[in-house]
């Protein structure tokens, strides 16, 4: 990874963290919680690419399970919130435009409702417990959408003014 890479991935982990810190709705059910940390692992991924988005995603994750007190999921944050920044980067570095972005943003979110589903549901032994989480993952996946793209774009916009000048 470049040195413009490492920067990026370090600052976008940070406000991963930040972001998934900010609100935190716990879920009794899981042991888990609902946040908007995936709006900034969206942000990473589609304005950075697949490296940053995957770094960005599992280290800033883990790292608020870490800090607040639910190391327990960290080393399945790190993984499942990995593949959704590597995934949704992956895809959008594919082709540009909307489409592109919603199909990215799609794929990365559709890795972590399922990859917590199946933590959840195989691996701790929560199960219904699983399924009440799911509409709180898919939910969170919608804001990461709602949130994330039009934030990317906006960012990318301001990238290109910046490096113009």
């Amino acid at each position: 990874m470049r040195a413009g890479g490492l920067a990026a991935s370090s600052i976008m982990a940070a406000l991963v963290c930040v972001a998934t810190i900010f609100i935190i709705v716990p879920i009794p059910a899981t042991q888990g919680y609902f946040n908007v940390g995936d709006a900034m692992v969206v942000v990473a991924a589609l304005t950075f690419g697949p490296l940053v988005g995957a770094a960005a995603g599992g280290i800033g994750s883990s790292l608020a399970d870490i800090i607040m007190g639910y190391s327990f999921f960290a080393p399945y944050t790190l993984v499942i919130k990995g593949l959704e920044g590597l995934l949704a980067g992956w895809i959008y570095s594919r082709g540009r435009g909307p489409l592109m972005m919603l199909l990215a943003w799609l794929a990365g979110g559709a890795i972590m409702v399922t990859g917590y589903f199946v933590v959840e549901y195989s691996i701790l032994g929560y199960g219904a417990g699983a399924f009440v989480e799911l509409p709180f993952n898919m939910v969170q996946m919608a804001v990461a959408g709602i949130v994330g793209i039009p934030v990317s774009m906006a960012l990318k916009r301001r990238i290109r003014i910046y490096r113009s000048a």
